[in-house]
């Protein structure tokens, strides 16, 4: 069996997950890790990969896992699906979907390619929760609840802030779908606080949230990996009222989120060239193995 060939673009908290499930899946071989800083100061665990500063130094990659911030994926994805190379990543502005798979379907056919995004967990595997629960229940309100726990879309763009050292950006579910922000930041030396509690504030991630912004000496003593999601929907199935379903998670955020950026890597070896959500893939094609035994499981 040929191996599916996968480049690492990235090696924060999301690309050493991602290396640890490509390592465990058996269908896939490490291509090589993309990095800022290439080969200077490798990590002891990449010493048997080739680790470079672009893609075009690696050789036969079949697909690009996109482990970088959610405002970059753009610009990685079209310069690699230029290249006739798969992408795959877990854009999570969930307002931008719409326009970023617009932009990609086209660069993705021109280049014989495929591209799927915001392949995380929300948006991601509960948006597939989601669409089950429409289709069963046309009508009614599905509330996602996230948290407690660390969001790293959020952290991130807090970190990105003039005058952040470091930061943590908390979900913390209140019912309903409604979430607060809780922010905890180190300044770096002679910034004044109000204002970067400000222009956190103003950031697209925080502006129609309850967002509450705390200065603390360290923001490593309050770092943990752990989130979860409540989705409930109540509804109709045909004329009958009172359906309730529920889905429920406690996680890793970045382990979790790393499986499935390569389960999807998977699949997008199966697509026709274009871009996609996972709602639109089939859901075998996330697996590992014989179409009929894999149907013979779990049907």
């Amino acid at each position: 069996m040929k191996k599916i060939r996968a480049a690492i673009i990235g090696y924060g908290n999301i690309g050493k997950y991602v290396l640890e499930s490509l390592q465990a899946a058996p269908d896939f071989e490490i291509a090589g890790i993309v990095r800022r800083n290439g080969a200077e100061g490798k990590p002891a665990e990449l010493n048997e990969y080739s680790v470079v500063k672009d893609i075009n130094e690696l050789a036969e990659v079949d697909v690009a896992i996109l482990c970088t911030p959610t405002r970059s994926v753009e610009k990685y994805a079209k310069e690699i699906l230029s290249m006739g190379i798969n992408t795959v990543d877990s854009f999570d502005i969930h307002t931008g979907i719409v326009d970023l798979r617009r932009e990609l379907m086209a660069c993705a056919k021109a280049n014989k390619a495929v591209s799927v995004i915001s392949a995380g967990w929300d948006p991601g595997s509960d948006s597939i929760v989601r669409t089950m629960f429409e289709a069963i229940a046309p009508k009614g309100i599905t509330y996602t609840n996230f948290g407690p726990g660390m969001s790293m879309g959020h952290t991130v763009a807090v970190k990105a802030v003039e005058g952040v050292k470091a930061a943590l950006s908390m979900t913390i579910p209140t019912g309903t779908g409604i979430h607060r922000r809780m922010v905890y930041i180190e300044l770096k030396e002679g910034y004044n606080f109000e204002e970067v509690a400000a222009a956190i504030k103003a950031d697209a991630y925080f502006v129609n949230d309850d967002t509450h912004i705390t200065q603390v000496p360290c923001v490593d003593d309050l770092l943990d990996m752990g989130h979860g999601v409540n989705l409930t929907r109540k509804g109709v199935s045909g004329k009958t009222q009172n359906q309730l379903f529920e889905f429920n998670m406690k996680i890793n955020n970045p382990a979790l989120t790393a499986q499935i950026l390569v389960c999807v890597a998977r699949a997008s070896m199966k697509q026709q060239p274009g871009c996609y959500t996972m709602i639109e893939l089939p859901v075998i094609d996330l697996l590992y193995g014989d179409r009929e035994n894999l149907i013979a499981h779990l049907v």
